[in-house]
């Protein structure tokens, strides 16, 4: 004969503090960007792009930027490699955008090109 405790549980029950942290866990490790430390967010005018450095400064940071096409690297000889490019759905706006290194953190602020119509009226005779 097998003798198993029963533990009576109410219909509903809030879920316990170690259910929450798992589900924080798990939501926090699967929802993260594809790449760790790197964050964005857009917005009709412009793409803000946040992304970890530690340990670099402005000028081991080289970044280029190219129609809609955006590339950062670190120059030879720095104390860590970074390597990242992204492709934008929008042209970019050069002289309207900016970056910022803060505390390890470079912010990248890129302007959108606002297209311009080419329209044009033709008379008719």
């Amino acid at each position: 004969m097998i003798f198993a405790p029963v533990i009576h549980r109410a219909a509903f029950s809030a879920p316990r503090a170690a259910d929450l942290a798992v589900q924080r866990f798990l939501h926090n490790t699967l929802a993260s960007p594809a790449a760790p430390g790197y964050s964005a967010t857009q917005d009709d005018k412009s793409v803000t792009l946040q992304l970890d450095v530690p340990g670099l400064s402005r000028e081991q940071l080289q970044l280029t930027i190219e129609g809609n096409q955006v590339r950062l690297n670190s120059v030879e000889g720095a104390p860590r490699q970074v390597q990242r490019a992204w492709e934008l759905a929008d042209e970019i706006d050069v002289a309207a955008s900016s970056a910022k290194l803060e505390n390890g953190v470079l912010t990248l602020t890129l302007a959108k090109i606002v297209p311009v119509s080419k329209a044009a009226q033709l008379a008719i005779q």
